[in-house]
């Protein structure tokens, strides 16, 4: 396999950061037309129904991705460190551990979701009308979740090896695959919803059986590691994957802030709209992702080389790093917001029949909810930049507020001020009130640090 040449801690950071970025974002646009045709499959070839019965079990989906990105930047930022310091040995103890800790995770999940079905639909906010559509999804997206982990975790694991071209052949094969699935399965086939969480799981194994294989046959530094098994041993392997999983929280929150998000929005857009409320607002569950692809591609490129970096105690570099990748996480977020806003009726006939009413509520508030992508893909580049500095306190702090904390009372009070347009501003006023704070605390910091350097040293 031809490997990629970056030099982390020596190369130049407009290279490095090309390098790793282009390779991300393109893995990451194949994901997101994945959403889009997924929800134009099943939204036309099942119905509004079933979009929003995919919109229930979403949360759980999401909440499996946040655990496998958790500990995959939490082992790619201490792995950097250790690669950076030239402890080889530590960095692969460290993916290993990772890889079992999820592991167990995810049994565990599979576990609570194949006994209690039922209670955990209803807990996602399920109605009786959506519950068999729903519970087909879920069952039949089971198969996959291991493998699904194995890509989560793989893919920062294998761009800090210095292979992001991989990584984005692991995304792409998964997409084209999942698409195709989807196609023939829910069409030709008519397997209806459940064809689409078959496809969903096979692509997953596909992506999944490709990192192992990666780590095993085409590794440079990056390989897995027989642990011992001794009680010394497990100690360490709980303390490393404790700090593992404090480093990655972060991404873990924004994960589980999506389905906080959609199980927040399900019960408000029912109780406000019924089920053609939350088939509209499944669209632009669909279309998130692609704003947080696009962010999440810009702070998942600059990581590795930020990590690197402040291993190797240059932050100059970490600085610049942290610089190119604001500039670059406004002007997509810019680009999205202006998609959004002048093509909502056309996104929204993705996915449902322009006849629906449901369509016409999504295309009302599609250019609202788009109002969100800029600020999201500055805080979401901050909140990386931290975390791959290890301050897990601030990324988390800052994850909390533009996914919890400011968005769930946004959702129950500005419908008050708003009527439904609060429903779809929600989002937006969130991301604007997190950034707001996180320019103010970014810039004070700065502030002080020159006031240190410059004030004479005290006898």
């Amino acid at each position: 396999m031809k490997r990629d040449k970056l030099d982390f801690g020596n190369g130049k950071i407009n290279s490095l950061f090309r390098a790793m970025f282009f390779p991300t974002l393109i893995g990451m646009a194949f994901n997101s037309v994945l959403n889009l045709c997924d929800g134009m499959f099943v939204g036309h070839g099942v119905g509004s129904n079933a979009l929003a019965a995919i919109n229930i079990v979403a949360p759980l989906f999401l909440i499996c991705a946040g655990i496998g990105l958790m500990f995959g930047i939490g082992a790619s930022v201490i792995g950097g460190i250790r690669l950076a310091e030239r402890n080889v040995k530590a960095a692969r103890i460290i993916m290993t551990q990772a890889y079992i800790a999820g592991a167990v995770i995810f049994g565990l999940v599979i576990v609570i979701s194949l006994f209690f079905t039922r209670p955990l639909l209803y807990a996602l906010g399920c109605s009786p009308a959506l519950e068999e559509l729903a519970s087909d999804y879920l069952l039949w997206l089971l198969p996959g979740l291991m493998f699904f982990y194995l890509q989560c975790a793989g893919m920062m694991l294998i761009r800090l090896d210095g292979s992001p071209r991989y990584a984005m052949s692991v995304q792409i094969v998964a997409a084209v695959l999942n698409i195709f699935l989807d196609w023939y399965m829910v069409f030709p086939l008519g397997m209806g919803i459940k064809g689409a969480a078959m496809a969903t799981s096979i692509s997953c194994i596909a992506a999944g059986l490709m990192v192992v294989a990666y780590f095993i046959f085409f590794s440079d530094k990056l390989k897995f590691y027989r642990l011992r098994l001794t009680a010394k041993s497990f100690r360490l392997s709980l303390r490393n994957t404790g700090y593992m999983a404090k480093i990655g929280l972060a991404t873990f929150i924004a994960e589980l802030a999506i389905g906080v998000m959609m199980v927040t929005g399900n019960y408000m857009f029912l109780a406000y709209l019924g089920e053609p409320g939350v088939a509209a607002f499944s669209v632009g569950c669909y279309l998130f992702p692609l704003i947080f692809s696009v962010s999440n591609a810009v702070a998942q490129a600059c990581q590795p080389i930020i990590s690197f970096n402040y291993g190797a105690g240059q932050p100059q570099r970490v600085r610049q790093a942290l610089h190119i990748a604001l500039l670059t996480a406004t002007l997509c977020g810019a680009a999205i917001s202006a998609g959004m806003w002048t093509n909502s009726g056309l996104l929204a006939a993705i996915f449902i029949n322009s006849s629906d009413t449901a369509y016409h509520i999504a295309s009302q508030g599609l250019p609202l909810l788009g109002l969100c992508a800029l600020p999201f893909a500055v805080n979401i580049t901050f909140i990386g930049y931290y975390q791959s500095c290890e301050r897990s306190g601030t990324s988390i702090t800052y994850m909390l507020l533009r996914g919890i904390i400011f968005m769930v009372p946004g959702f129950l009070l500005l419908p008050l001020a708003f009527g439904v347009h609060g429903l779809w501003l929600a989002i937006p006023v969130s991301e604007l009130l997190t950034l707001s704070i996180i320019a103010l605390a970014y810039i004070c910091r700065r502030k002080q640090s020159s006031i240190d350097r410059t004030e004479p040293d005290k006898a």
